[in-house]
């Protein structure tokens, strides 16, 4: 199995910044795609930012611009990068991972986010 484990989280003023860290441990071969998801007060949970195999990068367009994800693939470690936070910014932030052998992804437990003055 793999546990995810992220961190980082926090109450912040708008425009301020954050970085949250996603640790993945356990079997784990190879990592195909880790990725940030978020849910906010209300709304479904939503893809925030994905890299597959190390390299490529995707992202919602709402954060285009002000989030960058990356990885440190031998600590199969990902980043959130959040600048210039936004009050709809606020949200729980969810780590997920897909690796090579397994048929489904595994998620961390949730990182608090909140952007408010």
């Amino acid at each position: 199995q793999v546990q995810v484990v992220e961190s980082g989280g926090g109450l912040v003023q708008p425009g301020s910044s954050l970085r949250l860290s996603c640790a993945a441990s356990g079997s784990i071969v190879s990592l195909k795609t880790m990725g940030w998801y978020r849910r906010a007060p209300g709304k479904q949970r939503e893809l925030v930012a994905l890299i597959t195999n190390g390299r490529s990068t995707n992202y919602v367009d709402s954060v285009k611009g002000r989030f960058t994800i990356s990885t440190d693939g031998a600590k199969n470690t990902v980043y959130l990068q959040m600048n210039d936070l936004k009050p709809e910014d606020t949200a729980v932030y969810y780590c997920h991972v897909t690796a090579s052998s397994y048929s489904y992804g595994f998620w961390g437990q949730g990182t608090q986010v909140t952007v408010s003055s």
